[in-house]
């Protein structure tokens, strides 16, 4: 049974697994406060082109998102998502559970625009409502779409209007960085957002993401949230030397480009047997639409999981493709379904 449920079901990357080996004996500083976790911001840093960005490492997607959302809103605020948004769908109402309240929005594409803003503003007047003050989204997004440059200066010139706080999720930035079509680089988040993260758990890591306050106001006391929250790990240091590994030279983006070149392989195959899928997503999820009799026949072979039924005979799948998997595996996923 191979897996094309998700991008972590394996450990990390063999370079990450040996200087966590080489280093292991060494003592250093805890919380975070070490030497390689203090290199890795500047290799971040370094490749953002903003010295002036706070960088803090968190062990998961989940605890970012509440740790960051619970710091920035007053407890009166409420943060603004698509229906398919990660911290309304997948977190157990773990920003609700904060006290902040999410808003959904409607979404075919996994994508917030201009107008979904101020449809929400105009619908919260005042003080007898939650007051809308953080705009969330995820790059790439839960239905595997992405942001593009335009799409993402409009969000921000709107938030900045309106005195909202524009917030990314990165869980899958590598891949939605790598994508075919993308035009934004990893700097345009840091002039773009007020703050963002970049994951590592998805890309390589055992864990971790790196999140990025971009955002002066933000910065104060930020550390005493990470604490509280119960992100702050003593052993710090092993979250530091992945990002160190990943962003000393570009294994963070060849890594994501594995994932994205197999997730190729897949959609094309998928298509030239005929099949459609329910949204056009270039990063390294694909959700193709089959025969609820061709489904059945994968599952004898494969795991991955459903997205939705269409109708009485159709299912969408989501498959998933990631930094470790081989070409010869997704080669014969295309031959099996032939067959079927």
């Amino acid at each position: 049974m191979y897996s094309l449920k998700n991008d972590y079901s394996e450990g990390a990357h063999p370079r990450i697994l040996e200087t966590l080996l080489k280093t292991n004996l060494e003592q250093s500083t805890g919380y975070g406060e070490d030497s390689y976790s203090n290199e890795a911001k500047i290799f971040i840093r370094n490749r953002l082109g903003d010295e002036n960005v706070d960088i803090h490492f968190i062990s998961g997607g989940t605890q970012t998102n509440l740790t960051a959302i619970a710091a920035f809103l007053r407890p009166y605020e409420a943060a603004i998502a698509a229906n398919t948004g990660h911290i309304l769908v997948h977190e157990t109402g773990a920003i609700e559970a904060t006290g902040h309240k999410v808003i959904s929005v409607p979404s075919i594409d996994g994508k917030l625009k201009r107008e979904d803003i101020l449809k929400v503003l105009n619908e919260h007047t005042d003080e007898h409502m939650v007051k809308p003050k953080l705009v969330y989204i995820s790059n790439s997004t839960e239905v595997g779409t992405i942001y593009y440059k335009k799409e993402l200066e409009d969000l921000s010139k709107v938030c900045r209007e309106n005195d909202l706080l524009l917030f990314m999720d990165g869980a899958r930035l590598g891949s939605a960085l790598c994508s075919k079509g993308n035009d934004l680089k990893l700097s345009d988040f840091s002039e773009l957002t007020d703050a963002f993260y970049i994951g590592g758990t998805k890309n390589g890591a055992f864990m971790g993401e790196a999140l990025v306050i971009c955002n002066n106001s933000l910065k104060k006391d930020f550390r005493f949230h990470i604490k509280q929250r119960g992100a702050m790990i003593a052993k710090g240091r092993f979250l530091g030397i992945q990002f160190l590994e990943l962003f000393r030279d570009d294994l963070f983006f060849e890594l994501a480009e594995n994932a994205n070149k197999m997730a190729d392989i897949l959609r094309e195959g998928i298509k030239k047997l005929g099949y459609s899928f329910l949204v056009d997503s270039p990063s390294n999820q694909l959700f193709p639409v089959f025969p609820n009799s061709v489904v059945e026949r994968l599952q004898e072979k494969y795991s991955f999981n459903i997205q939705e039924k269409i109708g009485d005979n159709n299912t969408s799948i989501r498959l998933v493709t990631s930094w470790a998997t081989k070409e010869e595996d997704v080669v014969k996923f295309v031959e099996d379904l032939k067959n079927i």
